[in-house]
Parts: structure tokens; C-alpha cells; sequence
């Protein structure tokens, strides 16, 4: 059975995206790269709201970019391998292979999908991932946090819900950014 995961870079204060400007500092070097790469390398499938695909259609050709470091060409080729599932109602086209478009989020599928592969799948986007935490799909969660304060955009976590955690794991980088690993607390 897989694990569905989220995991996304964040400000300090929590946001995934910032009402004016960027998240910060942190999340652009080398070695966090290289760390976000290793970690989700085993993901099977990844599941995406339209933005997020469109913010992730970049990794369909970016090994080959002129000069890509070799961090770069390894996490593309590994997100090239992994099945990507879209839901939208808007899409009309698809830029990238294994990729198939679901128009609307349904959990019992999600849920069937999880029970039936052999590897983790994630959910990317704080909107997509908002439905899957509601309907208690997730299983982990993994934070990258910068070392900024935004003020303001789109949280990480949806308003109104209540989760209990255990952290795994956490890694502080040179560049400040903080990564923390936690895992739902199972319901005695």
C-alpha cells in the first residue's frame, strides 16, 4: 500500500504561495535541490491541481536544457519515470507523458489508488491538497521552510482542519531552510 504525501516549500509563517513577491531564501541551492530530489525519488505518481501541473510541465524537457547540473537532469529523469495524474475541469491538453486528466477529485478513488500501488504518491498544491487532508487521505507531510515571513498568499494548511502529528525527521541547510517531516498520528 503507498503513503500519500505533501510536501511543498513554505515561508516561516506558513504560506506555499505569497500574496506579493516570493517565499524567500533558501530553497534555490544545490544541496536542497539535491535533497528534495532524493527524497521523493520512489514516488510512483504524482497528483496535481492544473497550476501546479503547469509549474511542473517544466521537468518534462528541462534535462535537456544546454549546461542542466546533474541534480537537475536526475530529478527530471525521476519525474519523467513517475505517473502524474491532473485534476481539472479546464485542461484541455497535456505537455507531458504518463500523464492522464481526472476532471473532478474523487477521495474513494484516491484512496482505491493508494491501496493498490506499490509506491507513495503525492499531492501537490495547496488546493488539491486541502480536499485530500479534509477527507483524511494524507499520510505524511514535508515541509521546507524558509527563512522568510510573507504575510500573506496561500497556506499549506487548509483553514478549519485539525491534525495530529509526529515529527520523523528534520534537516536544517546552510541557506537557513529548514526541512521537517511529519507523519499522522494514528487514532487510538
Amino acid at each position: 500500500m503507498g503513503k500519500l504525501l505533501y510536501g511543498m516549500i513554505t515561508s516561516l509563517d506558513g504560506y506555499v504561495e505569497a500574496t506579493d513577491g516570493d517565499l524567500g531564501t533558501g530553497a534555490e541551492d544545490e544541496e536542497v535541490h539535491t535533497f528534495i530530489g532524493d527524497r521523493f525519488r520512489d514516488v510512483g505518481t504524482y497528483l496535481y491541481g492544473r497550476r501546479m501541473y503547469e509549474t511542473m510541465i517544466f521537468w518534462e524537457t528541462a534535462h535537456a536544457l544546454p549546461d542542466a547540473p546533474p541534480h537537475i537532469v536526475q530529478y527530471a529523469r525521476d519525474w519523467q519515470a513517475a505517473d502524474k495524474i491532473v485534476f481539472s475541469t479546464t485542461l484541455e491538453a497535456l505537455s507531458s507523458a504518463r500523464t492522464r486528466i481526472e476532471r473532478t477529485f474523487d477521495p474513494d478513488a484516491v484512496r482505491t489508488l493508494k491501496a493498490e500501488t506499490d509506491h507513495d504518491l503525492t499531492i501537490d498544491g495547496p488546493n488539491l491538497a486541502a480536499q485530500a487532508i479534509a477527507a483524511g487521505l494524507v499520510d505524511e507531510y514535508h515541509l521546507f521552510v524558509t527563512t522568510s515571513v510573507v504575510g500573506g498568499g496561500k497556506r499549506f494548511f487548509p483553514e478549519g482542519v485539525r491534525l495530529d502529528l509526529d515529527l520523523v525527521e528534520e534537516r536544517s541547510f546552510d541557506t537557513g531552510l529548514v526541512y521537517l517531516h511529519y507523519r499522522l498520528r494514528p487514532t487510538a
